[in-house]
């Protein structure tokens, strides 16, 4: 059994490199056409969003989806898991995720997300946060949204920890709403956390045939109050996250 599943992880890892290396050469062959380096961005993020498509044929992953799809932009707020979060979520919403710095430096992935409409941040350089700020107004103003993980850390509580302000206070001065998503897998071991590396991480998470997750689009929130977006928010998704594992423990 053990072996299966480590065949089976090795095999969609090749898989997942090969259908993400061979679409990203499609994109940057056809961007020698396109000198606006905005449309080259759009346009990888709508390849960004074949990827992931595709990709969850071939890992496996089994998602129930709640609520409509946002139609407005604003800043997409969710509960933090995995890695693998973003690809859920941007199946269908057209985004630009933000991302700690080091993601920019992994092998493939990095490169995939520098081409394909990614906001890179220090997190902790304070120095850095008007930058952020007009990058993310600027996405904005063409339309889209942008999605952050405002815990700052993946973990398995059963509900969401503390969230850090910055997302919330963003909100506030740029006039946008809130949009709250909820997340999880219904294997706790799916989530990645502690001293996980990605490799052992991902054989024992997509080793097996299906990989079931939820995913619950929830109501924009509007206002001009840090602590009640904060206090909504949390809320919303917690309730969200007590639903979903209460269904899967009386199945």
């Amino acid at each position: 059994m053990i072996v299966f599943r480590t065949l089976l992880g090795i095999i969609r890892l090749l898989l997942f490199a090969i259908v993400t290396s061979t679409i990203l050469t499609a994109l940057l062959f056809t961007n020698l056409f396109y000198k606006s380096k905005s449309k080259k961005i759009e346009r990888g993020i709508i390849y960004r969003r074949i990827i992931i498509r595709v990709l969850h044929y071939i890992l496996g992953s089994k998602i129930t989806v709640f609520g409509k799809e946002p139609k407005i932009s604003g800043l997409i707020i969710s509960n933090h898991r995995s890695y693998f979060d973003p690809l859920v979520i941007l199946r269908n919403v057209l985004a630009y995720p933000i991302a700690k710095k080091e993601v920019e430096s992994w092998p493939l992935i990095g490169y995939a997300c520098k081409t394909t409409g990614v906001i890179f941040v220090e997190r902790d350089n304070k120095d850095k946060r008007a930058e952020t700020r007009n990058k993310v107004n600027l996405v904005l103003e063409n339309g889209f949204s942008i999605l952050n993980t405002p815990e700052g850390t993946t973990h398995i509580e059963a509900t969401t920890i503390k969230f850090k302000p910055g997302s919330f206070v963003l909100a506030v001065k740029l006039g946008v709403p809130i949009i709250p998503i909820a997340i999880d897998y219904k294997n706790i071991n799916d989530a990645w956390i502690g001293d996980d590396t990605f490799l052992p991480h991902f054989l024992r998470c997509f080793g097996k045939w299906r990989t079931e997750i939820k995913v619950s689009y929830l109501e924009p929130i509007f206002s001009d109050n840090v602590d009640e977006l904060i206090s909504l928010s949390k809320q919303k998704i917690d309730e969200e996250l007590l639903r979903f594992r209460k269904e899967w423990n009386t199945k």
